[in-house]
Parts: structure tokens; C-alpha cells; sequence
């Protein structure tokens, strides 16, 4: 596995995936009298059936369809997409917000699954299964020694709500098998991972994506911190590839004053749809800042421009992601949809934040790629956008359309004795994966310290820095930390407090000397 570090921040800004707006507000007509007005439409059909009927060998059609469909599509913009059936259900649950089943996170070691925590309260929680369980069988499918792929894994484990399912666990503490019976429930896939108060008077909120309960989620947490005192907010929408438009409009409202502009979007028509805030609102007083980077994309730019362009608050970071259009999804009788680009929005002041696409598609996600080869994630003066016309808010700062949304303050790429590598590679999931076998090695080692004494036993050792060193190294990656030490192991030890204690407490760790967290205090 060895490849030049050079290239890891290119490789993983390749593999970020960047979700898309799902609200529209048309209706798509009956799919039937599309395929019979129109004489090219009537011919894709007869082919298809002339090849089913007396093609020489047998063709499975149904591939040679979506292959039609992908490149139909392919001929219009990036976000008009073809979801086949096999992805079409984890999609459904992750913007829906829940899935049913036992309600663990795990992670394939070797050749078993084993439990990284099961989720508070859920299921298997109830059932006594802990952190560190391996799952043998489930009923009576042998799980371990066969290399299952995660989504056959997710199908053994999920099922309908109140479904009795029996595990067999080898429980490594112990030395022994267990046989537990679980009642499947429906378990939440959170999209507002932390909300707690950073000081005496700063709410934080980081939201993932936009789902179907990310707004309630939101209201959850901003009651939270602001019974805490919050008298500021910090929305952390970095990363955030967006969603549901509904939802960040909704979050939106409870920012902004009465009939302050919210969004609007425009069709093929020209039909103009405006989204005005109404009178109530939960936190129209008080500064509000909103953190992007250059993979916040969608609906995290819908409320991002809501934002800057009613003069509301401060949006801190690097240009955001581009992405301007709008999608509608319609569903096939096979599990799989078609998400079509249906109208594209644009923010209070006018301006279309959507950047080109005419290169095609693979050109148009790597732009981000170009972005740290141009220099732009480093100085603000670098960065380019395509749509040179000014507008203006309110308050007369002049704002730019045509590929994201500039920031207020700009903060460079966190980058640490020039590594950015690193900084990279210690927010992957490499470092959840050597933190739970460390921990898998001896939990004991743990056992009943308090949070503090945690942190206390971690800063006074170069144990697990050493060793995770020795375990990059050891997977092929060229990369030396000596000179990123307190980095390293900060990220470190909040992977191990997630792990122990929960997500919020990796957020305490890591929050305090994040850049641009740090650039919002500093300002107040």
C-alpha cells in the first residue's frame, strides 16, 4: 500500500463524497406518456425488447437500461443521477434519518465483526452486548472467517421493527461465548453530530447533512446550549455535502427577521419560487457564525448565502463547494431513481453560487483538487471565481456568484510545520480503526478513570503516538510526525474518548485548538 504522501490530500478530496439537494418543488408527469408521445423515445423502447427477443446469446437488459440512463444523464449536469437499487436503500435511510435494526457500529478486524460501541440505549445496549464483542453468527449465519462485504453484513443485521434476531458473541474480556436474542428497533442516524458550549457564551453546532430530522435535531441542540448560556452560535457545516433545501431553509428562519429573503430558485419556465423567513425564529439576536470549507456544498450553501446575504452573521472558512441546482427524484417500480436537476436557486441577492460544468463531470468534482494545486486553500488572494458581477447586501458588502461561497474571514488549511498530509490523514478513518485495536488490546487499562483522569493519562504518554507511527508506517504511508506531535496525538486522544466515553467528548478535545473555532473566539 505504499503511495507518495504528496498526493493523499488530492486522493482523499477525490473521495469525499458530496451529497445533493433533494427538495424541488415540481412535480414529475406520468413516466408512461413520456415513452410513447415521442418517436426517439418509442425507438429506445422497440430496440430494447428487439434485443430481449431475438438477440443470438442471452443479455441481461437490465444493465444494458441503466447503462442508457447513465449516459443520458451523463450528457446533462453532474447532479442528474441514476441510483441503482443497491444504493437507492442506504440513501433512503441516510436522508431519512433511521434505519431499523440492532443498533451497533462495527468494524470488520481481521476476519470477525467486531463491535466498536453499541449506540446508547439501542438494542443491543439493552441486550448487554459491549465494545469489543466479536458477532459470530447472527441466527444462524456464520459471520466471521468469510470477509462478508459491509453490505451483506447491514442485511443480516437489519430487519423490521420488533424482529427477534439471536447473536452469538465471543466476548474477548471473558473468554467466551454468549448467545443474546435482540428485538430489532429503529435506530437513528444522527445528522447533528455535537451541540455544547465552547466557553461561557458560544454554542456549537456541527451538522453532517440535511436530512429529513436535521432541523429537529438542530432546534434539540440550540435549546441545549442556549439554556447553557450560548449567547453566540457556531453552525459547523464543513464537509456537509448538503441534502434536503427544506431543512436548511428551516434552520435558516429560526436566524433570521420576518420576511427576510431566504432563497429562491427559478425552473426551465422562468417560474420564480421565493422562501421568505417568517415571524418566528429562535435565534434572530445574537452573532451567528457559520463555518464552511471547500466540500460544504447544497443546501449548506443555501444557508450559508441566507447568511452572508442579509447581513445576519459571519461565514468563516475557504470557498465552498459550487453547487446551485436543485434536484427532484423519481423512483422506479425496481428500488432504483432518477434524481434530475430541476430548477437552480439562488440567494438573497440574486447571485447563482452553482460553478461550470461544460468540461464535464470528472472535471467538474475534481475543481476541488485544483484548489490545492492553485494555492486557494492557503491564500484567500488566490481564490477565483467564474462570475465577475458584484452584488451587494444590504449593508453594501459586495458578494460574488459563479462556484461557492466566499468566506468573510478566510482560514487557510490547518497546516502544521508545512504537513498538511497529516492533518489530512488524522481526520480519515485510519485513526478509528488503530484506536479501537489499541483499545481491543487491553480495555482494562481504562476501566473506571473519569474523563479528566483520562485526559491526564494521555497527555503524560508517547505510548499510543509511538505506536501509531509504527502502525502508519506499516501500512505503506511515508509519513514522519516528530514534527507534528501535539497534533498527533490530540486527535489521538479524542478518538480514544470518542471511543470510551462518546461523541461529544472528541469534540471537546479537538474544538479548542481547531483553526477556524479558534478565528471566531479571537474575534469576539
Amino acid at each position: 500500500m505504499n503511495f507518495n504522501t504528496k498526493y493523499l490530500p488530492i486522493l482523499i478530496f477525490s473521495t469525499l463524497a458530496l451529497g445533493v439537494v433533494l427538495g424541488g418543488m415540481l412535480n414529475f408527469p406520468n413516466t408512461a406518456d413520456y415513452l410513447v408521445k415521442n418517436n426517439s423515445k418509442s425507438k429506445l423502447n422497440k430496440l430494447i425488447d428487439f434485443i430481449d427477443n431475438e438477440y443470438v446469446d442471452d443479455v441481461n437488459t437490465d444493465s444494458i437500461v441503466n447503462l442508457t440512463v447513465d449516459n443520458i444523464l451523463a450528457q446533462l449536469d453532474p447532479h442528474s443521477v441514476y441510483i441503482p437499487p443497491s444504493e437507492q436503500q442506504e440513501v433512503m435511510e441516510s436522508m431519512k434519518g433511521n434505519f431499523v435494526g440492532i443498533g451497533v457500529n462495527f468494524y470488520m478486524y481481521k476476519d470477525s465483526v467486531a463491535v466498536i460501541k453499541p449506540v446508547a440505549d439501542g438494542p443491543s445496549a439493552k441486550a448487554g452486548i459491549k465494545a469489543g464483542d466479536r458477532i459470530l453468527y447472527a441466527d444462524k449465519t456464520k459471520l466471521f472467517g468469510r470477509k462478508l462485504p459491509t453490505d451483506s453484513l447491514y442485511s443480516k443485521l437489519k430487519g423490521t421493527v420488533g424482529s427477534d434476531i439471536e447473536l452469538t458473541i465471543y466476548r474477548k474480556s471473558e473468554g467466551k461465548k454468549i448467545k443474546v436474542k435482540i428485538k430489532r428497533d429503529i435506530i437513528p442516524l444522527k445528522s447533528v453530530d455535537v451541540a455544547l458550549l465552547l466557553g461561557n457564551k458560544t454554542g456549537y453546532i456541527k451538522i453532517n447533512r440535511f436530512a429529513e430530522t436535521t432541523y429537529k435535531e438542530f432546534m434539540e441542540g440550540l435549546s441545549k446550549i442556549k439554556q447553557q448560556g450560548a449567547k453566540a452560535l457556531i453552525i459547523d457545516v464543513r464537509d456537509n455535502g448538503g441534502g434536503y433545501m427544506e431543512e436548511a431553509i428551516a434552520i435558516a428562519d429560526e436566524l433570521l427577521a420576518d420576511k427576510q429573503l431566504i432563497v429562491f430558485t427559478k425552473n426551465k419556465n422562468g417560474n420564480i419560487d421565493k422562501t421568505f423567513a417568517t415571524a418566528k425564529g429562535n435565534f434572530e439576536k445574537g452573532n451567528v457564525f457559520v463555518l464552511i470549507n471547500e466540500n460544504s456544498a447544497s443546501a449548506s450553501e443555501i444557508l450559508a448565502g441566507a447568511i452572508q446575504d442579509n447581513d445576519r452573521g459571519t461565514i468563516v472558512g475557504r470557498r465552498s463547494f459550487g453547487k446551485g441546482l436543485v434536484q427532484r427524484e423519481m423512483d422506479f417500480a425496481d428500488g432504483s431513481a432518477v434524481r434530475l436537476t430541476i430548477a437552480r436557486y439562488y440567494t438573497p441577492t440574486g447571485r447563482s453560487i452553482q460553478k461550470p460544468y461544460s468540461k464535464g463531470n470528472e472535471a467538474y468534482f475534481k475543481e476541488s483538487e485544483a484548489r490545492y494545486g492553485n494555492g486557494e486553500l492557503y491564500e484567500k488572494d488566490s481564490i477565483k471565481v467564474t462570475d465577475t458581477i458584484k452584488f451587494k447586501t444590504k449593508k453594501g458588502k459586495i458578494v460574488y456568484g459563479g462556484g461557492g461561497i466566499v468566506p468573510d474571514v478566510f482560514v487557510p488549511l490547518e497546516v502544521e510545520h508545512g504537513n498538511e498530509s497529516t492533518v489530512y490523514l488524522l481526520q480519515s478513518g485510519i485513526v478509528g480503526n488503530f484506536v479501537f485495536e489499541q483499545l481491543d488490546k487491553n480495555r482494562s487499562v481504562f476501566k473506571g478513570l473519569s474523563f479528566e483522569q483520562f485526559q491526564t493519562k494521555m497527555n503524560a504518554t508517547d505510548l499510543y503516538f509511538n505506536a501509531f507511527q509504527k502502525f502508519i508506517l506499516g501500512n505503506g504511508l511515508e509519513l514522519n510526525f516528530d514534527k507534528s506531535k501535539a497534533l498527533v496525538k490530540r486527535y489521538l486522544t479524542a478518538e480514544f474518548a470518542r471511543q470510551i466515553y462518546g461523541e461529544s467528548y472528541y469534540y471537546e478535545i479537538v474544538l479548542p485548538e481547531d483553526a477556524m473555532v479558534k478565528r471566531v473566539l479571537s474575534q469576539k
